[in-house]
């Protein structure tokens, strides 16, 4: 199985085992979890916890890179990964991600998608579209910007660069940075707290704010703009480079082309 789960006393565990993959999210693994999360709505689960089996202090490696469509636009909406993360932000019941190491790409995206977060020392974030020399969707940016400073998201995209367990904090990407050996305990009353309270509105309350965040209207032209920019990236030879280069094991050489 690639992805293990269970259901105890309301409380939802879901937990990422690809470790040989270092978890990276396949669409097999995709699919996996989201048959996971509609089997904890149908049982009335009051709350997700979700968790990964370690590899090499790696939680999540992000989306299974050889699955990204090349010559054709990437993380479109019907794309695996962007199925998870609206089942994860329209989850009836609060998703809390447990985060024990370094998580990657998509998987940062996924954690940020998550209603709250809580890690260890050990934890990190990066996003790491510009290693690939790809353009990333419209879609994860805003959800970037609803959860970090836009000086912050700039940072992350431009650089590519992990975020510490101690900036994480800083940048609100965690809610709580908690010692590694009480990180399960504190997480898991959490979502006994949460569990506790009154289901009917917890829910409404996170269907409210989800819909207040995502409010925001984008004109036609500003969004034909968007499209357009970013098919003239995943049509570049750099986005040829940067997959190539990441199969090779190789700094990628991109010529802006």
């Amino acid at each position: 199985m690639l992805v293990l789960h269970e259901l105890t006393e309301c409380i939802g565990s879901l937990i990422l085992n690809r470790p040989e993959k270092r978890n990276a999210l396949s669409a097999a693994l995709v699919d996996e979890m989201l048959g996971a999360l509609a089997d904890f709505q149908k049982a009335g689960a009051r709350v997700v916890v979700l968790s990964a089996t370690l590899a090499g202090g790696v939680w999540s490696a992000g989306h299974d890179i050889g699955e990204l469509p090349r010559g054709d636009e990437p993380l479109a909406y019907s794309d695996p990964l962007e199925r998870l993360l609206r089942a994860i932000r329209r989850f009836p019941a609060p998703v809390i991600a447990m985060v024990n190491g370094s998580v990657w790409g998509g998987a940062t995206d996924m954690v940020m998608n998550c209603d709250i977060v809580v890690g260890d020392e050990n934890c990190s974030f990066a996003i790491t579209p510009s290693n690939l020399g790809l353009p990333y969707n419209t879609t994860g940016l805003l959800q970037f910007m609803r959860r970090v400073p836009l000086n912050f998201v700039k940072e992350m995209f431009f650089t590519a660069a992990p975020v510490s367990a101690e900036g994480a904090l800083q940048w609100c990407i965690l809610n709580h940075l908690i010692p590694a050996v009480e990180l399960r305990d504190f997480t898991y009353d959490l979502a006994k707290t949460i569990a506790g309270k009154a289901p009917l509105a917890v829910s409404a309350a996170k269907e409210q704010l989800r819909a207040l965040a995502e409010a925001g209207p984008i004109t036609p032209e500003v969004f034909e703009r968007i499209q357009n920019l970013r098919r003239e990236v995943y049509s570049s030879a750099d986005y040829s480079e940067g997959i190539k280069a990441f199969y090779e094991k190789r700094k990628p050489s991109f010529a802006g082309k």
